[in-house]
């Protein structure tokens, strides 16, 4: 139960997930904020009602976290929980990874013409400017792919070619 302006409101955690899967990402919209993983944890505490939701920015500073945080409290408050019982909880440790991206994200990337990461966070080591992974394009399926810039559109997506259907797009770097 969560005690909003108007009243009280049953509410669940696997609801309020399910909420969250409506959300979407302002920078690559066909991601929903579930997708990319930034969601860690949604709290609801029994004895006051109260709703906390934590979150892990992409980066510590990126600029699209106040438009999600709105965006999560909008959402919510169409379900009836009001501002003054809910808390979205920033977290910065652990980091965030690519890791944390979804298989389901992971396709809709694809789908959508960026291509996803090309290898797991976790454990990679590699120098700034060292080989670029093979990355297959989102567009033709090809592994014949050509880094042209580290910075694409955002500043976690590399800018590549591929060498078969010739199209120019974006990767979403491993980090």
């Amino acid at each position: 139960m969560v005690n909003s302006g108007g009243g009280t409101v049953a509410v669940t955690e696997a609801q309020v997930w399910g909420w969250l899967a409506d959300v979407s990402d302002p920078e690559v919209p066909v991601l929903s904020v579930l997708d990319l993983g930034i969601v860690r944890a949604v709290r609801l505490d029994a004895a006051s009602g109260h709703l906390t939701i934590v979150i892990t920015p992409t980066y510590s500073g990126c600029p699209a976290m106040d438009v999600i945080g709105t965006e999560i409290r909008l959402r919510l408050a169409a379900e009836g929980i009001g501002p003054q019982q809910l808390t979205l909880e920033n977290q910065l440790s652990p980091a965030w990874t690519t890791d944390w991206l979804s298989a389901e994200g992971r396709r809709k990337l694809t789908a959508y013409g960026i291509a996803p990461p090309a290898e797991q966070a976790a454990g990679r080591v590699r120098a700034l400017f060292g080989d670029s992974p093979v990355v297959q394009c989102p567009h033709c399926g090809s592994n014949q792919t050509q880094l042209l810039s580290q910075f694409g559109s955002t500043a976690c997506k590399a800018l590549y070619q591929c060498q078969d259907c010739r199209e120019p797009f974006d990767y979403f770097k491993c980090h």
